[in-house]
């Protein structure tokens, strides 16, 4: 029995944009027909969207909640924020799904970890979600044989670091024959490679460089976290999974034109790999830790050049970029700034409320995208890499009736106070030309005209399975 239809004139689904009826029963699109052909259901509501566009609800592959952050004046380490602030702030932003990550070192084994993990997601979550499985360090035997069982139960995408990231995070990176033994389990067990790629010895050299050198503010952050170290970091894990049949790669916040290049370079040879950016790297440039408080434009590995920024564009446009996330780290403006050097700068920023309407904004509004290249890159592209397609990231017949109406003639300008995640923005100040006027998560609208409707206990976990297609070969997205 259908409850709810959603009439539009400019939906995006798979087929492109048209004018159509959304008819959703039981959490799930149960019909779609040509615009006026449907009626509002017994007892239920007939909704006009006209003037609107409705899309699939967003999905941000990306995002850290009650993660482990250093305290403001050196005390006790702290948490980001937990699921329930992140979460609330992405359904006000039009963005249903969210994936975060599971230390695998936080707890007995792997399974143990998923679970402490999920206990704090569980009844806490306004959007539904799934996580990454996260290795750091030496892998033990044991290791890999929890991994291959987690793969297969749902959890199909393991992270690794090739770097420490920072001096004092020793333990983090993963070295090159370890990976080399994370990748055959991937394989054997249809997953998927995320990588957090650097080149460990040239970050650290650069580190240790500029701290003799005494240029240690964390405007230089852009000559330690650089191109060079995106452009043989990529290339060696690219030839490394090219060595194991069957491993598919998944480069985490691509921020460099190295990159870029490295990932089309791959995906022409038939290597099954897909790039992501952030929106911080799409909009911001390393001029702006220039600014008052710059640190709250970074995000590990470092903002780059304009010209490494006009690469990132071109990705979008040839099929090396796939994802736009956010590598969310939703922390007070004291924690965001504690940090004054090129060692000590907190990563991540806060955005996932306003993620989808600052790209609709640069790629429809700015630079001519089609409305069906935005939903690809804040959606679409997301589901069908990680292994949430068809049911996630598509209006279409059979799938979750997860859906984003963003109102075009909603121009607003973006300040902390108006949001729903933090004390500051690193937005503030930015015009976007649409906004989310109304959420929906499985059926259920969770937000109209600004005000929350849904609750912390609206998130469901997703099982996932990557579709072997992902996995054969680079799939044209």
């Amino acid at each position: 029995m259908v409850d709810l239809v959603l009439r539009g004139d400019t939906v995006v689904t798979p087929e492109g944009v048209g004018a159509h009826d959304i008819a959703i029963a039981g959490g799930r699109i149960a019909a779609i027909g040509p615009a006026g052909s449907m009626t509002a259901p017994p007892g239920g509501e007939l909704i006009d969207l006209t003037g609107r566009i409705v899309m699939p609800g967003g999905i941000d592959p990306h995002v850290h909640c009650a993660w482990p952050m250093p305290a403001p004046a050196g005390g006790p380490p702290g948490l980001t924020m937990p699921p329930e602030v992140v979460s609330r702030a992405a359904i006000h932003g039009g963005t249903t799904t969210l994936l975060d990550f599971v230390r695998c070192i936080e707890g007995d084994s792997v399974q143990d970890a998923i679970a402490r993990r999920d206990s704090g997601w569980k009844g806490a979550c306004f959007t539904d979600y799934a996580f990454h499985l996260m290795v750091e360090g030496d892998i033990a035997p044991e290791t890999l044989d929890q991994l291959a069982v987690a793969l297969r139960g749902g959890h199909p995408t393991v992270k690794i670091f090739t770097t420490d990231i920072t001096p004092n995070r020793k333990g983090r990176m993963v070295d090159f024959g370890d990976i080399w033994e994370v990748f055959q389990v991937i394989a054997a067990n249809q997953g998927l490679g995320v990588i957090h790629a650097e080149d460990n010895d040239i970050v650290m050299h650069m580190y240790a460089k500029l701290i003799r050198e005494g240029r240690t503010s964390f405007h230089n952050l852009a000559e330690v976290h650089n191109a060079l170290s995106e452009d043989l970091s990529f290339r060696r894990v690219i030839r490394l999974a090219e060595s194991i049949r069957g491993t598919a790669l998944y480069m985490l916040h691509t921020s460099a034109a190295t990159g870029v290049a490295a990932i089309r370079e791959a995906r022409a040879k038939g290597i099954p790999i897909y790039g992501e950016s952030l929106h911080q790297y799409m909009l911001y440039t390393s001029e702006d830790y220039k600014k008052t408080n710059g640190q709250i434009f970074h995000t590990y590995p470092s903002l780059k050049s304009p010209q490494d920024q006009a690469a990132l564009w071109g990705g979008t446009l040839d099929g090396s970029i796939n994802c736009i996330a956010t590598d969310e780290i939703c922390c007070t403006l004291q924690q965001k700034i504690q940090g004054v050097r090129i060692d000590d700068t907190t990563g991540g920023n806060a955005g996932v409320e306003p993620r989808v309407a600052l790209m609709y904004t640069e790629m429809v509004g700015r630079r001519d995208y089609p409305l069906t290249k935005f939903v690809d890159l804040v959606s679409t592209n997301a589901a069908k890499i990680m292994g949430l397609y068809p049911r996630k990231g598509a209006i279409a017949v059979g799938a979750d009736a997860d859906i984003c109406v963003l109102d075009p003639t909603h121009r607003r300008v973006i300040t902390a106070a108006d949001l729903h995640e933090t004390d500051y923005t690193p937005w503030e100040g930015w015009e976007a030309h649409a906004w989310p006027c109304m959420t929906v998560l499985r059926g259920r609208i969770v937000m109209r005209d600004g005000h929350l409707l849904g609750g912390p206990a609206d998130g469901q976990w997703l099982a996932r399975k990557i579709d072997p297609a992902i996995i054969a070969g680079p799939v044209a997205l």
